[in-house]
């Protein structure tokens, strides 16, 4: 049975608490993904079964959702470039297709040269937060480029300061509520455009809108670890992200203490959890496509030495768990009709129409644990991911993502340890 019923030991290293890759179940449903929910010619993603005649009418206004869906792809293309060029040069023609045909944005503004612009800002952060992971995948930079653009001319500039000069980003156009569900992921990208061009600018943002968020949470939330109420799996998850990158930026442990208690609180509270596995959070298609924003960004959190152990071990075990779960849980015989439940401790309903957030999901969490297990098993390896001489000088962190995109950039990185042609490089 999975390795997460067993009691390990204070000497257990994270590597030995995993007994085995996870890789086939990740190809399992990743394929199943892609086979029954893409539109393969355009590069997004159907909200039901490609062979639903209504296919087209429900996924008219599914816009952030292509954001995760496309993640689960570039996760599973980190993983099989090297093993699988073939089905990698595939993925690329997705991720250009998801592009060219802006992700399937429904807003039409005739004043937008981008094609990406949208009324709700939370979207359009989501949109450029894949692009910029598209781009740490593959080096192609026109996506984050694209990231870029979008943050400087339709995000940055809808925030503003309140009254006791907290600055954060509203929710959508001609609104002024500034919600958790636009603040993390805007957040993140701040740090990571901060990552990518070295200006001190993007910083500043991150650090605004952290600061205003921890002040939220520590005046209206009870500074438990609830990123908003009621607690939800991808604010959780992407404000812990979002602090852990402003930690590897800056190594001031405040973002770092934020990181771990949000993220473990959404992996150990009643709140978020039932019965030891992620909660059934919604069935439309926003929420049931929470927990596939979640896990990524806890499996960064088990794979970052900075993280205090304790917190690696016992999030590693929860992933586990969920992964183990699942997989039991799932149809097998149905290949390639195998559809993920809302709640990974029961089967999907066959009588109900399969949904793509769920399904999303649960190929999230199998490609993020494969991850996950790559990269403890594989020291030698970042993330899951091999460097080679013909990465033409491109600079890595440890955890597998391009920091820079030759290594002239080495200087503006703070000190640590990176990865450059395959070989480790100190910056002091």
């Amino acid at each position: 049975m999975a390795c997460c019923t067993a009691v390990f030991g204070q000497d257990t290293t994270l590597a030995d608490m995993l007994t085995e890759t996870y890789e086939g179940k990740a190809d399992t449903l990743t394929e199943c993904l892609i086979k029954r929910f893409m539109y393969t010619r355009r590069g997004y993603f159907y909200a039901v079964p490609v062979d639903r005649p209504d296919r087209a009418n429900q996924t008219e206004f599914i816009y952030w959702q292509q954001a995760h869906a496309m993640d689960v792809l570039v996760y599973s293309y980190e993983r099989i470039k090297d093993s699988n060029p073939t089905l990698a040069q595939t993925y690329e023609g997705y991720f250009n297709q998801w592009f060219a045909n802006h992700a399937n944005n429904w807003y039409k503004d005739e004043n937008d040269e981008t094609g990406f612009h949208n009324e709700f800002t939370d979207d359009m952060c989501w949109i450029a937060l894949t692009m910029t992971h598209i781009t740490e995948a593959t080096g192609d930079e026109k996506f984050i480029e694209m990231a870029k653009t979008l943050f400087d001319t339709y995000i940055e500039p809808l925030g503003y300061s309140d009254d006791e000069g907290y600055w954060g980003l509203p929710w959508k156009l001609n609104n002024a509520d500034r919600n958790a569900c636009t603040n993390a992921p805007g957040c993140l990208l701040a740090a990571k455009l901060y990552k990518y061009t070295g200006e001190q600018h993007y910083l500043n943002v991150a650090e605004k809108i952290f600061s205003f968020w921890q002040h939220v949470m520590q005046t209206k939330l009870s500074n438990d670890g609830r990123v908003e109420e009621p607690p939800l799996t991808y604010t959780q998850g992407t404000f812990g992200e979002a602090c852990r990158q402003l930690y590897g930026i800056t190594g001031k442990s405040t973002y770092m203490t934020m990181a771990q208690k949000v993220i473990n609180y959404a992996c150990t509270s009643n709140r978020c959890v039932y019965n030891g596995i992620l909660r059934h959070e919604g069935t439309s298609m926003d929420q049931s496509i929470f927990k596939a924003v979640l896990i990524p960004y806890a499996v960064n959190l088990v794979l970052d030495e900075a993280c205090r152990e304790r917190y690696r071990k016992s999030i590693l075990q929860f992933l586990a768990k969920n992964a183990d779960t699942l997989w039991e849980n799932l149809n097998l015989a149905a290949y390639p009709k195998i559809y993920c439940n809302y709640y990974w401790a029961e089967p999907f309903d066959e009588s109900t129409v399969a949904s793509m957030g769920a399904m999303v999901s649960g190929a999230s969490l199998m490609e993020n644990v494969a991850r996950m297990a790559l990269a403890l098993k594989n020291p030698t390896a970042i993330n899951g991911i091999t460097t080679s001489t013909s990465d033409n000088g491109k600079v890595y962190d440890l955890n597998g993502h391009i920091v820079a995109s030759d290594a002239t950039r080495l200087h503006m990185l703070r000190p640590g340890i990176y990865i450059v042609s395959g070989r480790k490089t100190v910056v002091r």
